[in-house]
């Protein structure tokens, strides 16, 4: 063999050696840069879950170094803070007692609310390296960093207050940015005595009243007549000339299927002649249901997808899922039941509160958040947040088409008790009904309006036997007492 010959063959074997090691490091290389991607995502969306996981060993360890930060309110009221003994016992105090009960938290047996999703940012502390220093050298603890929240107190004692002894919820949000001002639930309890109540809280009786359950972000309730917001929204969408819509209204309307059935407008009344934003003014069950008659099931299940239903919603605090009563499979039945808020069909309170901010907020969807700054105990500034667009849930002219019908159920509808020169309201009233015994569930939906300032407000009463007018007396009450304690 010639030496070219040879030559050509060691290149070639050399070439083939070469492939196979670019191969390898091919290889290597993405696995290196997957490991990375995976690093940098668990950093962003798994850690915090990790540190803040009940389980986690690192937060026993912490809290022997670290006396718990504080939190505050938006107007710089302590709504929780550590009184630490002279014996050197620490003590959970909560200043405003029930008032911020179950989004606050508490941390007896386990923490809930904001003491839970910012456990390991107030066992952190970001304090002078060198008082850390001489703190562990004394023996002694170091403060962890303190978080502002978004909640307003004035806002907060006038949605507890207007709520008394109903059992039900109040959310209240800042459609321009997101921001929670308001998160009410009852029935509650002191979480200062959370220790000496625990055996009531947490037996038969106190299992079955939720007391631990925040309704407000966990409340699992059948919609009502709100639901006739998303079912408005659906027709709008499907109907072009959705302006062209009328209805005879006769109090009932019947569906002739294999299993007959009527649904009926509340006390059977009969609206007459109605347009959609008469329609949804007078809560009309005929209209509407007729409406959920000719939608597509397929479509109208992805457009309860478009709007939330199924989906974990975007706050700290501990949530559910509201559920969508429609899938591709579902008949007339389903169809017609869910089009007016009833059949299998349930929302929380903060979904609902959700879509009137969009609403509200020209179709922009804010992600609601609970915490603007996390803050060292020498007064630092360690973390900012800031409002952030969540996803746009409808287009504007859709919104200012909503808005319209939700002025009017103001204006003439189920809910002039609203209309006042105080301030202005739209919304949407709901009556769920819940069993043959007239028991119902209560809402109102909607957002109020003062100068520049906005709030998207969602009540919900449960189980009581009075109509939709009832949740919002419980909107009027509040921001009446509200814009007075503020001199507005």
């Amino acid at each position: 063999m010639s030496r070219t010959r040879v030559r050509q063959s060691k290149a070639k074997k050399q070439l083939k050696i070469n492939k196979e090691i670019l191969k390898i490091t091919y290889v290597f290389a993405a696995l290196f840069f997957s490991m990375a991607a995976y690093f940098v995502y668990f950093q962003v969306t798994q850690a915090p879950k990790v540190v803040n996981n009940t389980y986690n060993a690192r937060q026993k360890n912490l809290e022997k170094e670290i006396i718990r930060g504080e939190i505050q309110s938006a107007d710089g009221e302590t709504l929780a803070y550590t009184e630490v003994g002279a014996d050197g016992n620490e003590t959970r105090v909560y200043p405003f007692d029930n008032l911020f009960c179950h989004v606050v938290g508490n941390t007896s047996y386990g923490k809930s609310g904001l003491e839970l999703a910012f456990n390991y940012q107030m066992l952190t502390t970001n304090s002078d390296p060198l008082n850390k220093v001489v703190n562990n050298l004394q023996g002694n603890k170091s403060k962890g960093d303190n978080i502002t929240t978004t909640l307003d107190t004035d806002l907060q004692k006038a949605a507890y207050d207007a709520l008394g002894d109903y059992r039900g919820a109040v959310v209240c949000l800042e459609p321009s940015t997101g921001k929670m001002l308001a998160s009410v639930s009852k029935p509650d309890f002191d979480p200062n005595q959370a220790k000496e109540l625990w055996d009531t809280i947490n037996s038969e009786q106190g299992n079955q009243e939720g007391l631990l359950v925040n309704r407000a972000t966990q409340g699992k309730y059948t919609p009502g007549s709100v639901f006739k917001i998303f079912t408005a929204l659906e027709y709008m969408r499907t109907n072009k000339d959705y302006n062209s819509f009328s209805f005879q209204c006769n109090g009932s309307v019947n569906f002739n299927t294999s299993d007959q059935y009527t649904i009926s407008c509340y006390g059977n009344e009969a609206h007459g002649y109605e347009n959609l934003e008469s329609a949804f003014a007078n809560s009309c069950n005929c209209a509407f249901s007729t409406i959920g008659k000719e939608f597509d099931a397929k479509k109208f299940a992805s457009f309860g997808k478009e709007m939330l239903f199924g989906t974990k919603l975007p706050i700290s605090i501990e949530s559910s899922k509201s559920y969508f009563g429609v899938t591709k499979e579902s008949g007339l039945f389903d169809k017609t039941q869910t089009a007016i808020g009833q059949g299998k069909t349930t929302v929380s309170p903060l979904h609902m509160a959700m879509v009137a901010s969009a609403i509200c907020n020209d179709g922009v969807l804010m992600k609601p958040y609970l915490v603007t700054s996390i803050d060292s105990a020498d007064e630092k500034r360690v973390k900012t947040y800031h409002p952030t667009k969540y996803k746009d849930l409808m287009s504007k002219k859709e919104s200012d088409e909503l808005k319209k019908c939700m002025e009017a159920v103001v204006d003439y509808g189920t809910a002039q008790v609203l209309n006042t020169d105080a301030y202005e309201a739209a919304g949407k009233t709901g009556t769920a009904e819940l069993d043959k015994n007239n028991n119902v569930n209560s809402w109102f939906v909607g957002y109020i309006t003062k100068g520049d300032r906005q709030y998207a407000i969602c009540v919900v009463l449960e189980k009581i036997q009075e109509g939709s007018g009832v949740a919002a007396s419980v909107v009027r009450n509040m921001f009446d007492n509200y814009f007075t304690s503020i001199g507005e």
